[in-house]
């Protein structure tokens, strides 16, 4: 594929704060009281959501997904579990994380900038316990993240309020007219053996899972770092690669991608570099501008970027605050960057 990629070609890849499309009806428990205000979000990839109205912003393949959830305060979204890992971080809100089939098996709170990875096949549900509307951005693993499995509860009280999940986990909207097809049955609530199939975390577990916003530049240093005054990238999920010279993140299993934040104080630029994996970028804290050969735009909070394999890209921050950003990139062992003069690891003069 050429690297040359034009301004139209690019804006198809940059996904505005402002711009996210949400969806309300896109779980079986959306429409139960205390979780019907939450606004769903599919940005890049097929999402795990169940109904169709759900808009995905980016539909191509990046061998993970990217999302986002936002709710009012005291919005719940319910007990589930999924088949890869799913991650967290706090964009805005104060959130709590809370384990086991009812949230009894423990509970973490969260606040911007934290990050939390919770393993496959547990319950987790989570609730913004802050004043304000709050906004999670969310990285689920694979491709096809596979379908949710609900707490017992949630499938009760569903039915309650118009909402049939099907066996092949599409959604039913009876409220919108919709009906159940013939030939596929409802899905059955999860039963007592498959709750008993589920792992329960100990709370050192649970806090294993935790990157706090304080804890994460004690992770700094990759082949970025020190390229130019002022730049900082930190591992935050993923093992140790000697490639990038990164040593493991505070969250060190494999993922099938990885995380990273990246920190550049005001007046500072990153110069033009590659990736050989998919790199998708959002932006915490602060302003950036992403320079290639053919345009640039300016990023601001909450904004995402898919940047294409190959393409050689800056990022400058003009403006008078620092910029935090994370970093989602394909696979567990990336390789080294190429710098535009075509040297993998020296320093930007």
């Amino acid at each position: 594929m050429s690297n040359q990629w034009t301004p139209a070609q690019m804006r198809q890849r940059l996904v505005r704060y402002t711009e996210l499309r949400p969806c309300r009806n896109a779980f079986v428990d959306t429409y139960t009281p205390g979780s019907d205000q939450k606004e769903n979000f599919t940005i890049i990839g097929p999402g795990v959501a169940e109904h169709p109205d759900q808009y995905v912003h980016i539909k191509k393949a990046h061998g993970f997904n990217i999302g986002g959830a936002r709710q009012p305060p005291r919005c719940v979204n319910s007990q589930h579990s999924h088949t890869t890992e799913e991650v967290f971080i706090v964009h805005s809100g104060r959130w709590a994380f809370r384990l086991g089939e009812h949230g009894e098996a423990g509970e973490v709170v969260l606040e911007p900038g934290d990050c939390i990875s919770i393993p496959v096949d547990v319950f987790r549900g989570f609730e913004n316990v802050g004043d304000d509307v709050g906004y999670l951005f969310a990285v689920l693993g694979g491709d096809d993240p596979g379908h949710v499995l609900w707490a017992p509860d949630v499938f009760v009280k569903a039915t309650q309020y118009g909402l049939v999940l099907l066996e092949n986990g599409r959604l039913v909207d009876t409220t919108k007219g919709e009906t159940v097809p013939e030939g596929i049955r409802p899905m059955e609530p999860t039963s007592p053996a498959q709750v008993a199939a589920l792992r329960n975390l100990t709370p050192d577990e649970i806090l294993s899972c935790v990157c706090a916003v304080e804890q994460q530049r004690e992770h700094a240093g990759s082949i970025l770092t020190g390229t130019a005054t002022g730049v900082v990238e930190s591992a935050i999920i993923g093992p140790a690669n000697a490639a990038e010279n990164i040593a493991a993140g505070k969250i060190p299993w494999a993922h099938g991608f990885h995380v990273r934040r990246l920190d550049m104080d005001s007046s500072t630029r990153l110069d033009f570099h590659a990736r050989q994996e998919e790199e998708v970028l959002y932006v915490h804290r602060g302003e950036v501008i992403f320079q290639w050969e053919e345009g640039e735009f300016s990023l601001a909070e909450g904004d995402v970027l898919t940047v294409p394999i190959g393409l050689m890209h800056a990022y400058v921050n003009n403006g008078s605050a620092p910029l935090i950003a994370y970093v989602v990139r394909g696979g567990d062992q990336p390789a080294p960057l190429v710098w535009r003069h075509g040297d993998s690891t020296a320093a930007v003069s």
